[in-house]
């Protein structure tokens, strides 16, 4: 798994540049930090709907939280938020894993600052 670093985003300054910033998916999946303003960026350039999948690692009342399953179409960019609860695991990291990663690029963002 690949470990992606959060990108500022400056709250009066809008979205950056995600081509700039976007890498390619992993195969084996990423992890990323999770927190309040945390953001995962997906951009799907493939001419197919990806499922990305967010791991949920804890439990309620010693039962299984199912994890999180986005599809994200073709050409399209969707943003998943990760907050420390469900999502944060080893390290506070969050597992991310894609049904494909042909034509997938991601990013973390990171709102805040000025």
């Amino acid at each position: 798994m690949a470990a992606l670093n959060p990108t500022l985003v400056p709250v009066d300054g809008g979205l950056p540049d995600l081509s700039a910033v976007a890498v390619a998916a992993t195969a084996l999946g990423d992890t990323a930090p999770c927190g309040p303003g945390r953001l995962l960026a997906v951009i799907n350039g493939g001419g197919a709907g990806r499922t990305v999948t967010v791991a949920t690692p804890g439990t309620v009342d010693g039962l299984a939280i199912e994890d999180l399953a986005v599809t994200v179409a073709a050409g399209k960019t969707a943003l998943i938020p990760l907050p420390r609860r469900p999502f944060a695991g080893t390290g506070g990291r969050a597992a991310i894993t894609y049904d494909a990663v042909t034509s997938v690029t991601v990013a973390v963002l990171e709102l805040g600052g000025r």
